[in-house]
């Protein structure tokens, strides 16, 4: 029985039986850099602060051209839905994986192409001395030989999902992950005949695990949805048109987080460590949020597919119960472990910058939670249009006030961490009021 099909008997359970899986997939990754970092750290200051460099350019083009993955699932779902609704057994779905599959190899060869030239500027950019500058230029180039394997996993991962097939990417996450840890001390260090290659081993073990990777996970996609009978170019054409407004929202959520950083940074080193603590608190706790946005992100889409918009309408508000209700939860363990967290990351001399911040951070969680989960049910309808809009306007209103706080007041910091929360209500507001009542040309809108 398919995933919608068991949600409208089991709402809830159905729910959390899909998030769980995409949970463990999303946390993989973090995980798997706190071992890179473990291993790149042996080798001294140098390599690990290239390693750092490196990774930050990488997450942006990466979570830039994330729009791969999100359009591809909600049109798979879309075409599950449809093909229900009518009873047939259709390649649309087929077709749209292969694509998406296609279109990101190309797209990964051509930033390999212009990335590889550009990896010691890019490097530079991002204040790096000379030595690190040349770690992290080798680093980058080894990494974007992986580039387009990254991009089809993206790919192949949202076909799976728009299938309702959520265990399959934690597998192939896991298997990636795994295989990344056990080369990382072999190309780092050298073992036998292999010579150690430092920083760009540690390149190198990830850009190897990835093209594994990318090769199950198109497999399985392959296998889930059935062989593609064809090339569509007219899907290439709206995944890259879907992708354009993705993409706009993805420079504009970096501008805000970017921004955000570089207040804290200039306000003192004290606030700057204390933002970035924060700050890398509120990262992994929007994976909790982002699992559930992406169980909502198909199930929307296939009942809008299958033409029950009451049954999108019912996922939306299951989705915002339950990522407000874990953002509560989050609130609560973040109160609990403040002193936890105080003495195991906050140097002393910055202690006293710490509570109100994450506190406020806190405190915001629910609300990440509501804004995490309607913007998920807004990528099922595939209102990308919207999602662009709706966090230019917050990235305007943060940006406002974040600006005009006093480098020099010892709220400055409070400051920071009170226009996240601008940011986040805003986008919270407008994504429920998109929903209910719907206004615009709203996709999930009573019809009237």
């Amino acid at each position: 029985m398919l995933a919608p099909q068991r949600f409208v008997a089991q709402p809830h359970r159905t729910f959390v039986a899909l998030s769980v899986p995409i949970l463990g997939s999303l946390v993989a990754e973090p995980l798997t850099g706190l071992v890179d970092t473990a291993f790149v750290a042996r080798l001294g200051v140098e390599p690990l602060a290239a390693l750092g460099v490196g990774t930050m350019v990488l997450s942006a083009l990466f979570w830039a051209l994330s729009f791969l993955g999100v359009a591809t699932q909600t049109r798979v779902a879309t075409h599950s839905g449809t093909e229900t609704r009518d009873g047939v057994s259709g390649r649309a779905a087929a077709r749209m994986c292969l694509v998406a599959v296609t279109l990101a190899l190309v797209l990964g060869a051509a930033l390999a192409a212009v990335g590889m030239p550009l990896a010691g500027a890019a490097s530079r950019a991002m204040g790096a001395e000379a030595r690190v500058t040349d770690l992290a230029t080798e680093y980058l180039r080894f990494r974007l030989i992986g580039a387009p394997a990254m991009l089809a996993c993206f790919a192949a991962f949202g076909a799976l999902r728009g299938a309702h097939d959520m265990r399959t990417p934690l597998w192939v996450a896991g298997g990636m992950n795994a295989l990344n840890v056990a080369l990382d001390p072999l190309l780092i260090f050298g073992f036998g005949a292999l010579p150690a290659m430092g920083v760009a081993g540690a390149a190198l073990a990830s850009t190897v695990s990835q093209w594994a990777g990318a090769a199950w996970a198109t497999a399985a996609a392959f296998q889930r949805l059935g062989r593609p009978d064809g090339f569509d170019w007219r899907q290439a054409r709206g995944l890259l048109a879907s992708g354009l407004n993705l993409v706009l929202r993805a420079a504009c959520l970096n501008g805000f987080l970017i921004l955000g950083t570089w207040k804290a940074t200039i306000i003192g080193a004290g606030s700057g460590a204390v933002h970035q603590v924060v700050r890398s608190t509120w990262f992994f706790n929007a994976l909790f949020m982002d699992a559930f946005a992406i169980s909502a992100q198909s199930l929307v889409a296939h009942f809008l597919g299958a033409g029950d918009r009451g049954q999108a309408r019912h996922v939306a508000r299951v989705t915002c119960e339950w990522s407000c209700g874990a953002g509560a939860a989050l609130c609560i363990a973040m109160i609990v472990f403040e002193p936890w967290v105080c003495r195991l990351y906050i140097p002393p001399v910055a202690a006293a910058l710490f509570p109100i911040p994450w506190r406020i951070a806190a405190l915001t969680q629910p609300i990440s939670g509501l804004t995490f989960g309607t913007d998920g049910v807004h990528f099922g309808t595939a209102d990308f249009r919207f999602l662009r809009n709706a966090v230019l306007v917050a990235l305007v209103a943060g940006a406002v006030l974040l600006l005009s706080a006093d480098r020099e007041s010892p709220q400055a910091l409070n400051f920071v961490w009170w226009s996240f929360t601008v940011w986040s209500t805003m986008r919270a507001v407008v994504g429920t009021l998109r929903i209910w009542p719907g206004f615009g040309k709203a996709p999930l809108a009573r019809p009237r």
